[in-house]
């Protein structure tokens, strides 16, 4: 048989993908009163539901889990509503999509906390990174370490947007365990320094990561289920002192859950892929055998390749998409790309995000 290509289908959980292409989850910061997705969001999604599988911008699961303004949350009833009108808009473009659940963690503000209190972590260290607020870049607040006490209402959270996300009517969810987030947070020894069963050894620094994951796996199933990591990723201020042992054994425990996915930056998140140039991302893949979405710089050539190789079933493009709502025909005819305007990547309306011209508005 012939190696599989970009624009081969591919079956991912009950779904059936018309090609192994995948936008990565986008943050824009245009959600309205209430943090509900955009009115715009619909037609932003459906815009670019060719894309064998769409992953939403980050969205978080509780007030707590804000760190930037204006982004989408998954824990009210508006905001399900909200995000049902961007499902509908999809499936109706014959489209899947996933929403990403997200909880920040250290990398927020004061300003967008229950009460103005401090950010949670697992250990109070400052993330050194800025966030979005106040329509500026801002340091991020000091955060307070987790109590023990917690970790059970913020796994509630977890499980409660993950049942959220399928009465918004989402083919399923990626848990955001990337990019220094609170996962991530709880994973490297960076940002960990805990004492208690969620610090010190590699086993007790994934353990946060495991209980969100079962958790969510309860509440919607396994075959619905995926998850992002950022393995050598400096994101946020977030470091490893063994970053291969670490997600060696990540990957072995996951490959015991059946996930849907599993999604991997690999290299420095929007920036070089070389950063740490003995890891090997092949090693988790030959622990985690189920499919295996890759992310970061990948271009027609690079990505062909993955698929080609074995080294990847799917590819996710990011920044791409903002600018090409049909990427998923222009990479098929190998075309030109919209350049995108980056003055309208966070915040503002329609301009750069609904607003981009398609081959087809070229060719009228």
């Amino acid at each position: 048989m012939s190696a599989p290509t970009l624009f081969d289908s591919f079956r991912l959980g009950d779904m059936t993908l018309p090609n192994r292409i995948v936008m990565a989850p986008l943050t824009r910061n245009r959600a309205g009163a209430g943090f509900v997705p955009s009115p715009l969001a619909p037609e932003y999604y459906a815009q670019r539901a060719d894309a064998g599988l769409l992953i939403t911008e980050a969205s978080q699961i509780s007030q707590q889990g804000q760190g930037y303004q204006d982004t989408p949350g998954i824990y009210t009833d508006a905001q399900v509503e909200g995000w049902k009108a961007v499902t509908d808009a999809v499936h109706a473009r014959g489209g899947h999509i996933v929403i990403q659940l997200w909880h920040v963690g250290r990398v927020s503000h004061t300003s967008l906390q229950p009460n103005g209190g401090a950010p949670v972590a697992p250990s109070a260290i400052t993330a050194a990174t800025k966030t979005f607020v106040n329509n500026a870049f801002a340091d991020t607040s000091e955060p307070r370490a987790l109590e023990r006490s917690e970790i059970p209402g913020i796994l509630e959270d977890y499980r409660r947007a993950a049942a959220n996300a399928i009465k918004a009517g989402f083919d399923g969810v990626e848990i955001h365990g990337a990019n220094g987030y609170l996962i991530d947070q709880f994973l490297k020894d960076g940002s960990n320094k805990r004492t208690d069963d969620y610090g010190g050894s590699i086993e007790n620094r994934a353990r946060f990561l495991l209980e969100v994951v079962d958790t969510i796996v309860a509440e919607i199933g396994a075959n619905r289920t995926g998850l992002r990591l950022s393995p050598v990723s400096p994101a946020n201020g977030i470091s490893d002192s063994n970053p291969q042992a670490l997600f060696n054994h990540v990957a072995e425990q996951l490959e015991k859950r059946h996930l849907l996915f599993v999604h991997v930056v690999e290299g420095a998140t929007g920036g070089p892929r070389d950063v740490a140039p003995d890891f090997s991302f092949d090693a988790l893949r030959q622990r985690f055998t189920g499919p295996w979405i890759v992310n970061n710089g990948y271009d027609l050539e690079l990505a062909q390749s993955a698929i080609g190789a074995g080294k990847a079933d799917l590819v996710a493009f990011g920044k791409p998409f903002i600018a090409n709502p049909d990427l998923v025909e222009r990479l098929r005819r190998n075309a030109p790309l919209n350049e995108p305007d980056r003055d309208t990547f966070y915040g503002g309306g329609a301009k750069g995000y609904t607003d981009y011209p398609t081959l087809a508005d070229a060719a009228a």
